[in-house]
């Protein structure tokens, strides 16, 4: 073999060794392996980390935007499926169907929520920040608020994104341990290593070309699993109807207008609306969206791979909510297993006991694929911000595209990592996957939508704004964090807040920002946005 094409796929090599050792110490122990399903997953994981590594040799350079943003030249039909692929994760898939079984249509709000925080991302933020030319999310609120205040947000988005990654993760985690008898541990190491390499290697070159070949498998593997599974059911009709007797009014999409004088709604009405605009408009200020954004070729191609992906995300939820559906109404003893002890291994039992292994396995891939498709993405934005808007502006500033390249990389691999060990601990996936958009919906969008659209916006603005939201956030507790609930906020039922207090705190965080920054101009005047050159 010419030396060229080995070091080509030297790389290739070594991840299909480290899998057959991780086979053959687990064929030693006697673990109960589905070895037809780990093969294919081994060609699976060997043929996306060719891809990502094939992407990376389109950088021109190892320059920041190369890596960052591939030079701004990712054409349209690549990016919309990368943007899509990128909200389509495993927490996205696993817990839709998590979500629809356990409590209800009317509570699965993600799909929908996410796909409208595209709409509105492309109606009134992807333009203006392409305009600018911004390389990350962050970049306009270093220009109003300055370096050290932005450092301090950094801190939410770093923590959204490394939770969202452990979210996806963890969806794959549970998926392998029960389709293919893999333990949950091993499984999540070796995802997020292959995933992690790749990254580093290729920056978002890699991540967009992987991403586009990952949406086609999960699409297509997840849409061959439904006729198989509902025919151990009885089919769609059956199902449904078993599904709507048992569920009642929290079978469909949306509460009734009156929801909180319907009895089976009551207060849950307000925190229904108070998730619904959480996932709606936290679901923008995002880097994984906004690199996307960046990374087009131009202004109006930003704002339309925010549309075509919004569409590629209600597609792919149909799936998972059918998986929901099918999970939550068989008769599991009727398939010699019991009904799985939590709501989230509803579509890794559906995969199993419901279809055959070769359409097991196939489902299987198409979950790896989401997983993937996400972690690096989520991944490289982290890496992004913490290098560009935290290294960068207060470490060393006069530090080269080069140099900076090298850090991004390094970034990824920490952050990668420290996703990976809270992967481990996690429990609920629908539950990690609302906290991420939690975090930026009460205190990152309104410091973002003051950073761009309010003239007047300072630092000490930015500063009071972030400290109420915070205060009237975690006032609230958060059960997921053991966060105690110290604000006494009404309509506390069963030990959880249904007063809206997110909402509150993001809308609190909003106005005083902007009275906040008014009295405060002739001791601070506003900083103006300013385009990058280039």
């Amino acid at each position: 073999m010419p030396s060229s094409t080995l070091k080509k796929f030297l790389p290739v090599i070594i991840m299909m060794g480290m899998l057959t050792i991780m086979g053959l110490g687990l064929k030693l122990n006697g673990t109960d392996v589905f070895w037809p399903g780990y093969f294919a997953m081994m060609f699976f994981y060997g043929l996306i980390f060719y891809l990502g590594t094939f992407a990376a040799r389109k950088k021109e350079t190892e320059s920041t935007d190369d890596v960052l943003l591939a030079g701004r030249g990712i054409p349209l039909g690549i990016a919309v499926f990368t943007m899509g692929a990128t909200w389509v994760g495993g927490g996205y898939i696993n817990g839709t169907a998590e979500y629809t079984s356990s409590y209800g249509l009317a509570w699965v709000q993600a799909p929908w929520g996410y796909a409208m925080s595209l709409v509105i991302g492309g109606i009134f933020f992807a333009k203006k920040m392409r305009r600018f030319r911004f390389k990350t999310m962050l970049d306009p609120l270093e220009q109003r608020f300055g370096k050290r205040m932005t450092a301090l947000l950094f801190i939410p988005a770093l923590t959204g994104e490394i939770f969202w990654s452990a979210a996806i993760l963890t969806a794959l985690g549970t998926t392998f341990a029960t389709v293919l008898g893999l333990d949950f541990q091993s499984s999540i190491i070796v995802s997020a290593v292959i995933a992690i390499s790749y990254t580093a290697i290729g920056g978002l070159w890699s991540v967009a070309y992987t991403d586009v070949l990952q949406m086609f498998l999960l699409l297509g593997g997840l849409f061959l699993v439904i006729p198989f599974a509902l025919d151990s059911v009885g089919g769609w009709d059956l199902a449904w109807s078993a599904y709507v007797e048992k569920k009642g009014a929290l079978a469909t999409l949306f509460p009734p207008i009156d929801g909180w004088r319907h009895p089976d709604w009551g207060n849950y009405f307000w925190q229904w609306w108070d998730y619904a605009f959480l996932l709606i408009f936290g679901g923008i200020p995002w880097q994984v969206y906004f690199q996307r954004v960046l990374s087009a070729r131009s202004e109006n191609a930003a704002r339309w791979l925010s549309f075509l992906a919004a569409i590629i995300c209600l597609i792919a939820a149909i799936p998972a909510v059918i998986i929901g559906v099918v999970g939550d109404v068989a008769v599991w003893s009727d398939f010699g297993v019991e009904a799985p002890e939590e709501a989230a291994m509803i579509l890794p039992y559906v995969f199993r006991y419901l279809t055959n292994p070769v359409v097991a396995t196939i489902g299987l891939g198409a979950i790896a694929a989401a997983v993937m498709s996400s972690v690096d993405s989520s991944i490289l934005s982290a890496s992004s911000l913490a290098s560009w808007n935290v290294y960068r502006p207060l470490i060393k500033p006069q530090i080269s595209p080069e140099n900076l390249a090298k850090v991004i990389k390094k970034c990824i691999w920490i952050i990668g990592i420290a996703a990976t060990l809270l992967a481990l601990k996690v429990q609920s996936v629908y539950a990690l996957w609302f906290l991420c958009s939690d975090f930026v919906f009460c205190i990152l969008f309104p410091q973002l939508v003051c950073a761009l659209f309010d003239k007047k916006a300072n630092f000490y603005g930015s500063a009071a704004g972030l400290l109420v939201s915070f205060i009237l956030r975690f006032g609230g507790g958060e059960a997921t964090l053991n966060i105690p609930q110290i604000i006494p906020y009404p309509m506390v039922e069963d030990g959880m807040v249904l007063f809206p207090f997110r909402s509150l705190a993001m809308v609190s965080g909003l106005i005083t920002i902007m009275i906040v920054s008014r009295l405060t101009q002739k001791i601070c005047p506003a900083a103006e946005l300013i385009q990058a050159e280039g």
